[in-house]
């Protein structure tokens, strides 16, 4: 087994980037999901109320994110706002704080999008933890929905497009590290795995939602599929039927690739890196 792909998501939403190696971080992988687009009075916005978002890129250059769409000209934003105004931001239950961009970078996200908002960052001093169920105590994460990292193994992928008209890209799912060489589904019992010099703990299964019914090619829906498949062979009651409530979720909850937290930081993942399996425990038992 080994890692065949690498992505980050600077912008929560926005487009991702492929990368040959990334470094590990407290939060995840350096520059993931350290932005995010918010109502004015920090909100959070999501590809599922503004597909569009999958379409608009993002590039890390040296001076800051070149971010461009198709229909606009690209602007160039730096790594932390020049006067930052400092926000509390919510995403799902949880807040923190982040700090807001001025009007001119505010004024180009809401012109693509057509709806009034604002790009935050998330200082280094903002302290977002994941889900007590799953914090040692200093776990913290970034922008991204609950856990620092997401990995899918590509026969998990190839089972679903098994049984789907029409095969699915990767990038629907919009996982962190994908794995090739492993069996469908085996990342479901990985509890702590090796990656180079870093050390990642599992800690559930990813809850699948309409953002993967979102083509990221063109930033727009595009049917039912997958999750009305996924549905029918992964749920938590069908996949976990003793272990789904430990995880947090409801039993109808659409589960498919695993959340990861690093172990320890300052170590560097690559595309071909080998994976060794630390500890395993059969969730589905």
């Amino acid at each position: 087994m080994h890692i065949s792909e690498i992505n980050i998501y600077p912008v929560k939403s926005l487009k991702g980037i492929s990368l040959n190696e990334a470094a590990v971080e407290d939060r995840g992988l350096e520059y993931d999901r350290r932005w995010m687009l918010t109502t004015p009075d920090g909100v959070f916005f999501t590809q599922r109320e503004y597909p569009k978002m999958a379409a608009i890129k993002v590039e890390v250059t040296e001076n800051g994110l070149l971010i461009s769409a198709e229909e606009s000209p690209g602007i160039m934003i730096p790594f932390e706002p020049d006067q930052p105004q400092k926000q509390d931001v919510t995403i799902w239950q949880s807040v923190c704080e982040g700090e807001v961009y001025g009007e001119d970078v505010n004024r180009w996200f809401s012109q693509v999008l057509g709806v009034d908002c604002q790009l935050v960052y998330m200082p280094d001093d903002s302290r977002r933890s994941v889900n007590q169920r799953f914090d040692q105590g200093h776990d913290i994460v970034s922008f991204a929905d609950g856990y620092p990292l997401m990995v899918l193994g590509e026969a998990s992928l190839a089972d679903l497009n098994s049984r789907l008209e029409t095969r699915l890209p990767m990038n629907r799912f919009r996982p962190n590290l994908v794995v090739s060489g492993s069996e469908a589904f085996a990342e479901d019992n990985w509890t702590r795995i090796r990656i180079g010099d870093a050390v990642f703990r599992s800690t559930k299964p990813s809850e699948r939602c309409v953002i993967t019914t979102v083509d990221q090619a063109v930033g727009g829906f595009d049917g039912k599929e997958p999750l009305k498949t996924l549905a029918s062979y992964r749920m938590a009651k069908t996949v976990f039927p003793e272990r789904y409530e430990s995880f947090g979720c409801g039993e109808n909850a659409v589960l498919f690739g695993q959340n990861l937290i690093a172990e320890n930081t300052g170590g560097v993942v690559r595309v071909g890196d080998g994976i060794e399996i630390l500890e395993t425990s059969n969730l589905k038992g």
